[in-house]
């Protein structure tokens, strides 16, 4: 079992060589505007998993991979060149759900604005359902509303029933 940073370092190499030799060798016209976001490469450095993102429609969606199929070969080839490992990773292409991923949090962003400016608007010119403090401040009885000074026994500050200095 090898280490994780030399499948990082591989990983990342891999998909620096897939990138460029996508754009400077492979001539397939199926091939879009396809960007390399990500490799992975399992730990025994054998299998290589390259997520890619191609900007268009589902048409070129589904010609670029058609495309990145048959050069298959030829970038596992030039991988295996460049990187000089004993054994060249088998590389699988999978589509990045990044943008549909993005795409989709940015729709439910979208609504929850939509809803906060409708309960705004709803909320706008009302008034609270209580008083306009409902919290009681120091001094105040919780029945009369005066300063509590009536020897309820609160918690106002009196002393009764204690002995004092005073006494």
């Amino acid at each position: 079992m090898t280490d994780n940073a030399r499948a990082r370092k591989l990983a990342d190499r891999i998909r620096e060589i897939v990138a460029e030799t996508l754009q400077r060798r492979i001539k397939d016209p199926r091939l879009g505007y396809v960007t390399i976001t990500d490799t992975r490469v399992t730990g025994d450095l054998r299998e290589a998993t390259v997520f890619y993102t191609v900007y268009g429609d589902d048409e070129e969606r589904a010609a670029s991979a058609a495309a990145l199929e048959s050069a298959k070969g030829v970038l596992r080839s030039t991988v295996g060149r460049e990187t000089g490992v004993r054994f060249t990773p088998t590389l699988t292409f999978v589509p990045d759900a990044l943008p549909d991923n993005a795409r989709t949090i940015e729709d439910l962003l979208a609504k929850a604005k939509a809803k906060d400016a409708e309960v705004r608007e709803v909320s706008s010119g009302k008034s609270y359902a209580g008083d306009a403090d409902p919290y009681r401040k120091p001094g105040e009885s919780a029945t009369d509303g005066t300063d509590g000074a009536d020897g309820d026994g609160g918690a106002d500050g009196d002393a009764k029933g204690k002995g004092t200095a005073a006494e």
